[in-house]
């Protein structure tokens, strides 16, 4: 009976070992309530906390996907205690890059995120829209600058220091055609024109 006793013990002992760390597989998420349950095996976890990398006065926010391979950390071996841990990848997921030392980001619409240091390039691509909104101010500053699009709209006063070179299409100021315009009341002397038509 001794003997039964311990052996039950020992198969407790090393069922919670066995579950202090496993991975698993997410199978659903609550956004609202930051909880996922995770599948590892044949067993499913109730609803559990995901860790994230700062959740104090300086918060993230990067949900698990469902079909994420995630590690999980349980309490003493109890899977009611434990916390997922994202990510590690898996044929569904596989790494989008494969750099020595870059970084790359993709998300689910295809935007992505990259910075290669062997080429200094910080890419971004595959996005709709960029939103800066800053109090004070941005400066951008570099050696050149390059903006190719469709049209481009300022919104306030401007100030430009420098020589300005325009070409490959009309300059309108209020109205009229700066470099296409006509001047009347027109003639020779020292007498001032009219202004532009």
């Amino acid at each position: 009976m001794h003997y039964e006793a311990m052996k039950t013990q020992l198969t407790e002992i090393m069922r919670l070992i066995t579950n202090l760390i496993r991975t698993g597989i997410v199978s659903e998420v609550d956004p609202v309530n930051w909880l996922c349950r995770v599948k590892t095996g044949d067993l499913e976890t109730n609803w559990i906390n995901w860790l994230t990398l700062r959740a104090g006065s300086t918060r993230t926010w990067w949900k698990p996907t469902v079909g994420e391979q995630v590690l999980l950390l349980s309490l003493g071996g109890n899977l009611e205690t434990a916390f997922a841990l994202p990510a590690i990848y898996s044929e569904a997921f596989p790494p989008p890059d494969s750099s020595e030392d870059g970084t790359t980001t993709v998300f689910k619409d295809g935007g992505w995120f990259q910075y290669e240091p062997e080429t200094g390039q910080l890419l971004i691509k595959n996005i709709k829209s960029v939103r800066i909104e800053a109090a004070d101010g941005i400066q951008l500053i570099t050696d050149a600058l390059g903006i190719d699009a469709s049209q481009t709209r300022i919104n306030s006063d401007t100030v430009m220091n420098g020589n300005v070179t325009h070409g490959g299409g009309s300059m309108s100021s209020n109205g009229v055609i700066a470099d296409k315009h006509l001047h009347e009341k027109v003639k020779t002397g020292t007498d001032m024109s009219g202004g532009p038509k």
